[in-house]
């Protein structure tokens, strides 16, 4: 009985160390973008790409632009987005660019602490320095609403943000994106937008029991998304035997309407509502040239 009393008690204290150790684990890389004039105009164009307004903005309850508040369930618990207006106590109108930068593309918050991977900051690290001063010079221009966000409500040990910092070191993936010198203008437009704002490997890929996606099953679809619902396979093969062109898939991604006259439902249809509705003729082009023209290798 007495070595069992001391074994738990040994093991309380590796485990008090080893969340000490988490709790003091620095992350994060410099930033240095005050030098850079934003594009407002530009930034907004970047923030409808991104999905930005369908994930902050609770349409169906009546919320108002990026106040947050949207429900997220996952086998995790359930995740509220929160408030990107200028309220200085309950938005982001008390951030600098450097913090903005840091919690956009290294899912950093200004306090220091790891964001949770339901906001898919591993996919915006492919911003560029210009992207993220739009960004910051559109956000300026959004009105103020103070309206806090609810708290998340995860169960344990998801709850313990700290641990984030372990599955960062094990799964997270981040970094620009090069140009394919082998590829058009078109094909790397394409795949920038796709492997980076428009994130869609986030609802097309499947990820494991930790949430971390599945980097050999890229956009081959996947289950249990938030709020329930499955998503197809995205995958050259997968559009070529759907019978997908790049005039069919540019014109679903403008309009909703798929080539048999049906129409996109559930988040789909929200992504092209609040997103890929507005987005540009080529910029929709480049889209479906990348996902009918990619390598294995280039499926995220």
């Amino acid at each position: 009985m007495r070595r069992i009393v001391k074994l738990g008690a040994l093991a309380t204290v590796l485990a008090a160390a080893g969340a000490a150790s988490l709790h003091a684990w620095p992350i994060g890389r410099p930033v240095a973008l005050e030098t850079i004039a934003g594009d407002a105009a530009r930034g907004a164009y970047l923030a409808r790409m991104s999905g930005c307004i369908a994930c902050h903005t609770d349409a169906e309850g009546g919320g108002a632009p990026l106040v947050g508040g949207v429900e997220l369930p996952t086998d995790f618990g359930t995740f509220h987005s929160p408030n990107l207006t200028t309220d200085i106590e309950t938005g982001i109108g008390g951030w600098s660019i450097r913090e903005f930068s840091k919690a956009v593309r290294q899912g950093i918050s200004p306090d220091g602490e790891p964001y949770y991977p339901a906001f898919p900051y591993p996919f915006y690290s492919r911003f560029s320095d210009q992207d993220i001063a739009d960004l910051w010079a559109a956000f300026q221009t959004v009105p103020a609403v103070a309206e806090a966000a609810p708290e998340q409500e995860l169960r344990f040990p998801f709850s313990f943000r700290p641990a984030l910092k372990a599955w960062r070191a094990m799964f997270l993936d981040m970094g620009p994106l090069e140009p394919r010198e082998d590829k058009s203008d078109a094909w790397n437009r394409g795949r920038y937008i796709v492997r980076g704002p428009a994130h869609c490997g986030a609802c097309h890929t499947p990820r494991n029991m930790l949430g971390a996606r599945q980097a050999e099953l890229r956009l081959h679809g996947a289950d249990g998304l938030p709020g329930g619902g499955e998503s197809p396979p995205i995958t050259k093969a997968a559009l070529e035997k759907g019978g997908w062109t790049v005039a069919s898939l540019s014109y679903a991604l403008r309009s909703g309407i798929t080539p048999d006259g049906d129409v996109f439902g559930g988040s789909m249809g929200e992504v092209v509502r609040d997103g890929t509705a507005f987005l540009s003729d080529d910029d929709l082009r480049a889209i479906a040239i990348y996902l009918l023209d990619k390598d294995e290798s280039d499926e995220q």
